[in-house]
């Protein structure tokens, strides 16, 4: 690469007149104005010279300097050598074998940032912009008298030039333009009439001097730049020459090279080709044979299709169809004459696919709605496989469902007809009047109903045998499908894995185009030249002689296959086998559906006789032989079906369910008339209740027998004692007590419903959960029963009733999981939820009473000033709360929950008092006004504790101070 002057050294005056070279100048000395030759080729410039001195190509120019340094920049920048420019340098200095690597940083240097000269720059930066400014007023020396000698240069050629009229310098200046000629030369001065005189002669030969000079002036500029660029030419001319003698050698050895080529091809290729040509030729002419075979066979599918479809032959004919789609698609792509065909076989296919499905719908329709005692079990089960196979081939899958609901129009035409039959054998029932089956059987007596049932038993275990017989034929269909899947299989992982011919079937040792024709042919209706030829073409292959008599011995046969085969040939569009076991679980689960509408036919049967209330009438003995008709039913279709139905035993059930039902409704109902008309105030306990609850207590879940009142019975007491414990209650909450123990007592008459009792108790205690809520949270009992206000005595009262029967609770739920049975223990997580119900109700409760004192110390303190007297009104008024509040409670609550609820009260005081004396700017510093407050806590202190089983409360007032920090 080029030099320049910034980066070569340049002698400059020193100390002492000694000559430094300038290592370390900074960026602001770079020479801006002479970076030029570093970039471009530039002529020697001389000091003195001028284009006066004239052009002279041979002469030496002046002496070389740096600035004198040329380059090509086009081929720096475009060597063909090398992939990347970046490394031109390197290359061209040290060799193409020069690589660029990455140089590691020595771990002995330090990594040098910015960051380390930003002091210095700080401190040079005034200076540096100083030393800028004065640069730009003040250039340098050399800088101009460069420059100076370079315009001086320019300037005097670029003069000289000007001297040259603008004419002569335009591009299109040619002399054959008149206009031109004449103002170049003015013929009409010399023309004049006089003839020549020596004016016109002086001013000819001026005019000749003049275009001399312009001659002389371009020839002097045009030799200037010769000289300058004579090498470069030379080279230029040079390099032609040599180019020229190369392109003469290539022309030359590429004649020679054609010349050799053509002989080649004239002796050695184009008889081989003739051949190759000559063979291509015989096998498109034997594949166009083929073809026109093909088409011919192809031609005979619809008159086939329509002859299959003539005899129900529904598997062949999809098989049919499918092979000539796949040989169009194939084979016959891009034929003209077949391109509606393939259209109109997959609308043949769309009307195979409905005459399948209604074929199987009357099929189904016929073998449910025939006579269920005189015929076979299975009807035409040649043509019920034959329908289920084109079924499966076509993919639909869904034809069990109508089966399906054609087996409940079944079984809701065998009830109609049984009731019919019935009822033509009783004379007290007049069809003609009374048409609706429904209505003749509520006039039938309990022996004709019954007899009735067992005719409908009967004819439904008829039906479901006939049933099962069905799908087992469908059943078996399907596992001969997979055991034929499966072969198939094996058949294709044995030729994949390199089996001998003979294990393989005949169809591999044909051509694939050939070997999808053999199924064009149905049972040896036509037999095309086609076939002919392929098994012609099998025959000269290397196979078995067994497998080529069996291609060719009987036509029809290889055509012909069997139902399977048929199906495995058509494998790729059959169902999968997770599809197939789908449809097989599909089967059994339909044999269950059986199963359940024939119960729910006979459960229809139950619930119409039994809605004028006639099954509830029934005397224990008919019950019995009617529940044990039923269960002997129910076994045989269990057995049959491998299902147990539940839904004819629960419309038995359902009968004991109704009283049940009866039962929880009448107590409900007082429940609800007695929680209405409750003042919620403490009701007085008679003895017998204390008597009940101490019987619960002894494990004595029942009702004890009433005793003949006497003189001798105790007077009520206020409190019910339980386990030692007083309970203030109401009178709700009593009559809740003995409720709850005649559930329990059903239960033990009963073990049967206890699932169902339970759920009935469950909900009776939500009840009333969820109605003393309203009642007393809620206030509802402002309006039902006429309270003026629900006052902290209401509250505590409602609070201890509801904590009386979660303690019964566990005790309720013990009796019923001895009754129930284990899979049936989940029920019991009715009583957690309830339990979590009542907590959660005391707690607001609680919470309710805290409230009440919460919006009372906010109301009181919030007016609260620290000035004497002392005790202020205020803790007055708030002791006075206090005490109201304790008479209130503390004869209904235990003395635990009281210390509680008066700490959480505490509490809210507290907090309420901290907040006000923050917003007064009072502190515990000891002054005037922390003494005023102290005297108030004090009194507040003495009169909660003087309060009874409040004593020992602690009550930590220091907290209602700011800490110090």
């Amino acid at each position: 690469m080029a030099s320049s002057h910034g980066s070569s050294p340049v002698p400059r005056g020193g100390r002492g007149g000694v000559c430094l070279k300038e290592r370390d100048a900074p960026p602001a000395r770079c020479r801006s104005a002479r970076s030029l030759p570093d970039v471009c080729p530039k002529e020697p410039t001389g000091g003195g010279r001028g284009l006066c001195d004239g052009p002279s190509v041979v002469a030496e120019h002046d002496r070389w300097t740096v600035y004198s340094s040329k380059v090509n920049l086009p081929a720096a920048l475009n060597d063909p050598r090398l992939a990347k420019r970046e490394s031109d340098f390197f290359t061209k200095t040290w060799g193409l074998d020069f690589a660029e690597t990455e140089v590691m940083p020595s771990f002995y240097l330090p990594n040098v940032t910015r960051e380390h000269f930003a002091p210095y720059l700080q401190e040079t930066a005034q200076k540096e912009r100083i030393h800028e400014r004065c640069k730009t007023i003040c250039p340098n020396k050399d800088d101009v008298d460069a420059a100076s000698s370079v315009d001086a240069s320019h300037e005097k050629s670029r003069a000289e030039l000007e001297q040259v009229p603008k004419i002569f310098m335009r591009p299109e200046f040619a002399l054959e333009d008149s206009a031109t000629f004449n103002s170049v030369l003015p013929w009409s001065h010399f023309n004049s009439a006089a003839g020549k005189s020596s004016r016109d002669v002086a001013s000819s030969k001026l005019l000749q001097e003049k275009l001399s000079h312009y001659l002389d002036v371009v020839e002097v500029s045009i030799a200037r730049q010769i000289s300058l660029r004579s090498e470069a030419f030379f080279h230029a001319m040079s390099s032609q020459h040599e180019l020229q003698d190369r392109l003469q050698e290539t022309q030359r050895a590429v004649a020679v090279l054609r010349g050799r080529t053509a002989a080649i091809d004239r002796i050695m290729c184009r008889g081989p080709l003739q051949a190759l040509r000559t063979a291509l030729t015989r096998n498109n002419c034997a594949r166009l044979h083929n073809k026109l075979k093909l088409m011919a066979a192809v031609h005979q599918t619809q008159p086939t299709v329509q002859l299959l479809l003539s005899t129900s032959e529904f598997v062949g004919a999809l098989e049919l169809i499918s092979t000539t789609k796949e040989v169009l698609q194939q084979e016959l792509q891009g034929i003209h004459s077949f391109r509606h065909l393939g259209s109109q076989l997959c609308e043949l296919e769309k009307l195979i696919d409905k005459m399948m499905v209604e074929d199987f719908s009357m099929y189904a329709r016929s073998d449910l709605n025939r006579s269920l005692r005189d015929e076979p079990l299975v009807l035409e089960k040649e043509r019920l496989e034959s329908l289920v196979f084109g079924l499966l081939r076509q993919r639909k899958l869904d034809f069990l469902d109508i089966y399906g609901d054609e087996m409940i129009l079944a079984a809701k035409a065998i009830v109609s007809q049984c009731v019919a039959e019935n009822v033509l054998n009783i004379e007290d029932i007049d069809t003609e009047v009374i048409t609706k089956l429904a209505d003749q059987m509520r006039l039938m007596t309990f022996p004709q109903l019954f007899e009735l049932l067992k005719n409908i038993f009967e004819s439904f275990l008829l039906f479901l045998q006939r049933i099962k017989a069905t799908l087992s034929v469908i059943k078996g269909v399907l596992l001969e499908v997979l055991a034929s899947n499966q072969r198939l299989r094996l058949l294709e992982a044995g030729a994949g894995s390199g089996a001998p011919d003979q294990e393989a079937p005949r169809g591999p040792s044909l051509p694939q185009g050939e070997a999808e024709l053999a199924y064009l042919t149905h049972e040896g209706l036509f037999i095309s030249d086609a076939l002919n030829d392929a098994r012609q073409q099998a025959a000269r292959e290397p196979s078995p002689p067994g497998g080529r008599e069996e291609a060719g011995g009987d036509p029809a046969g290889a055509a012909s296959v069997g139902r399977e085969t048929s199906y495995m040939s058509g494998d790729a569009a059959m169902p999968t086998d997770l599809e197939l076991n789908r449809v097989i679980n599909n089967l059994q689960e339909l044999l269950h559906t059986a199963s359940d509408v024939s119960h729910d036919r006979c459960v229809k049967v139950l619930t119409a006789r039994a809605k004028d209330g006639s099954l509830e009438r029934l005397s224990s003995a008919e019950f019995v032989c009617l529940s044990r008709a039923v269960e002997a039913f129910v076994g045989d279709t269990e057995e049959l079906c491998s299902r147990r139905s539940v839904s004819l035993r629960g419309a038995l059930q359902s009968q004991a369910n109704r009283f049940v039902h009866r039962f929880h409704d009448e107590r409900k109902t007082k429940l609800s008339l007695l929680m209405d008309n409750e003042r919620w105030k403490q009701a007085e306990v008679p003895a017998e209740f204390q008597d009940l609850v101490d019987s619960i207590a002894e494990g004595r879940m029942e009702l004890p027998e009433r005793k003949v009142p006497g003189p001798e019975d105790r007077k009520p007491a206020d409190f019910l004692l339980v386990n030692g414990q007083k309970y203030a209650v109401v009178g709700t909450v009593l009559l809740l007590i003995r409720i709850f123990l005649e559930y329990c007592q059903c239960v033990n008459d009963i073990p049967s419903i206890a699932t169902d009792m339970l759920t009935r108790l469950s909900d009776l205690l939500k009840h009333f959960n969820s109605r003393s809520c309203q009642l007393v949270l809620g206030a509802g009992a402002l309006q039902v029963v006429g309270l003026k206000t629900i006052t902290t005595k209401n509250l505590a009262l409602a609070s201890r009733c509801l904590q009386l029967v979660v303690h019964y609770i566990p005790v309720i739920r013990g009796h019923f999981e001895t009754k129930l049975q284990p899979k049936q223990y989940s029920v019991l997580r009715h009583f957690d939820h309830i339990t979590k119900d009542y907590n959660d109700h005391v707690a607001e409760i609680s919470a309710k009473l805290v409230a009440i004192m919460d919006g009372l110390f906010e109301k009181v303190l919030s007016k609260y000033e620290v000035k004497a007297p002392m005790p202020s009104a205020c803790f007055r008024n708030v002791c006075k709360q206090m005490a109201k509040m304790h008479e209130a409670i503390s004869e209904l609550l235990p003395e635990e929950q009281t210390q509680m609820l008066f700490l959480r009260i505490n509490g809210s005081f507290k907090t309420h008092l901290k907040r006000q004396l923050a917003r007064l700017g009072v502190v515990n510093d000891g002054g005037p006004q922390h003494g005023l407050v102290g005297v108030d806590v004090a009194f507040y202190t003495e009169n909660v504790q003087a309060l009874k089983s409040l004593d020992r409360l602690d009550l930590n007032m220091a907290e209602i101070w700011e800490q110090k920090r």
